[in-house]
Parts: structure tokens; sequence; C-alpha cells
């Protein structure tokens, strides 16, 4: 008789991201993942907290796919700033941080500068649905919200931002470009 072989346990492991994947992942997409971060958080200090304790958990983590390495990293950036976020006392925009980039990004600092200035949860939704291409269930579980509100927030932070500068839809593709990189 057959008796089918099981498949050894080390070679079922082996599609797990190991941490000096995490840490090649990182290196290799830093700028990308930071700006994730910096957009959610619209602060340069929360973002780098964000970061470092994505890094620290990704490291730390045994039980993510190689191939889900980037898409859980931005899901655990966009959980982190969540929290971080939603967990501060409401603040002034003088705690608002402007993105700087060289003088051939002022484009992309426009465009970042003017997502960093929408409140918290519209930010949230734009940058999760917009730029990331969460669905509006996901973005209502992340945010513990009605899927309703999701649209209506999307609505709400897109018109803002095409009626506070006319060429943002153009200089948009572009950031959405960064991002995706990663």
């Amino acid at each position: 008789m057959f008796h089918p072989q099981k498949p050894e346990t080390a070679s079922f492991r082996v599609d797990y991201a190991k941490p000096v994947d995490f840490c090649e992942a990182f290196e290799r997409d830093m700028k990308p993942f930071y700006l994730l971060a910096f957009l959610m958080t619209a602060n340069h200090k929360e973002a780098e907290r964000c970061f470092a304790a994505t890094v620290e958990e990704g490291c730390a983590s045994n039980s993510v796919f190689k191939a889900w390495m980037n898409s859980w990293i931005k899901r655990y950036l966009i959980k982190k700033a969540i929290r971080i976020v939603l967990s501060r006392p409401a603040r002034s925009d003088d705690e608002r941080n402007l993105w700087c980039e060289g003088p051939a990004e002022t484009r992309i600092s426009d465009v970042v500068n003017a997502v960093t200035k929408l409140e918290a949860l519209e930010r949230f939704v734009f940058v999760m649905s917009i730029l990331e291409g969460y669905s509006s269930q996901e973005c209502s579980l992340l945010l513990d919200c009605t899927t309703e509100s999701v649209a209506q927030l999307r609505v709400k932070a897109s018109c803002g931002l095409a009626i506070s500068d006319p060429s943002f839809t153009q200089n948009l593709a572009e950031l959405s470009g960064r991002l995706k990189t990663a």
C-alpha cells in the first residue's frame, strides 16, 4: 500500500518571513513605509514611533508569509498610526508637521501637506481607501465605524482636497505611485 508522505515541518515553515526578511524589506522600502506612517499621523515624531514599533513587531513576528510581508507591514503601520492618533488628546494645527523633501519634490510635498491638513478620520479614510486601495469594509473594521461613515468621510476628504488645490488630483498619481512601490 502507498502511504502518503507527510511534508516535513522544516519545509513547511520555509515560506514564513524571518527577522532578516523584515529587516531587508524595511531597508529596501523605508521611504514609502515612512511616508505612509507620516500621512497617517501628520507628525514626524509620531510617524517615527509608528515606524519603530512596526520594525520591532515585524522582527519579532514569526507567523507572516513572505509573500504577505509588505502588506502586513503596511497594515500594521496603519493600525499603529490609528492607535497613536486616536489615543492622544485633540491637538491644534501647530502639532502637524510639513513634509520636507528637496526642491524637485515640491509637488509631492504639496500633496502630502494637503492630506495632512485633513481631520484625522478623513485622512485615515483617504489614505487607506484612495492611496492604499482598502475597501470600505476594511476601513470600517480598522476604524470601528460603519461603511456609510467611511463613504461619507472619503467624499468629504476628496472634495476638500480638490477644492483647496485644483492641481491636487494631477499630483496625487505621483504620490500614489510612491506608496505602491513598497
